[in-house]
């Protein structure tokens, strides 16, 4: 499965009166990579939520490595850097899609959660296909990067 980084057009409301993205908008820039993630390996949001499975976001961490200015592409590349059966770890590097310079790079925690039960749950269980394909990407190393 090839995988496609998420390209981010910088916004002029995103940034402050120097026109440098402010740093609230790196932690919705990677929201948005994952739901293109998801729908690039095929199992939307849309398609958990339905089935009654949520991934709770339990941390999310930003370290920013140069700026990023009104009117950049960002690239957005991910990669699944753990996964157990209860919670899984994702990774995220922010590139200028133009010259390859690093702005910035994250994680987000989540964990596996039941509604209908109000409790964790083992996506190995409640959605084994998904599992089995989160595995495959964490095993092989899978990222949307080059």
């Amino acid at each position: 499965m090839e995988l496609h980084p998420y390209l981010h057009k910088v916004q002029f409301y995103e940034t402050d009166g120097m026109s440098i993205v402010h740093h609230g908008n790196y932690i919705l820039w990677m929201e948005e990579a994952r739901t293109d993630f998801m729908d690039q390996i095929g199992w939307s949001y849309h398609n958990a939520v339905d089935a009654g499975i949520d991934f709770a976001v339990t941390d999310v961490s930003c370290q920013y490595r140069s700026m990023t200015r009104f009117g950049e592409t960002i690239a957005i590349h991910m990669a699944v850097e753990s996964l157990s059966p209860a919670k899984m770890q994702l990774s995220y590097k922010m590139v200028n899609a133009d010259t390859g310079e690093l702005r910035a790079e994250g994680t987000s925690g989540h964990f596996f959660y039941d509604r209908a039960k109000a409790r964790p749950v083992a996506l190995k269980k409640a959605l084994p296909q998904l599992w089995t394909l989160l595995q495959s990407l964490h095993e092989e190393g899978r990222s949307s990067e080059a």
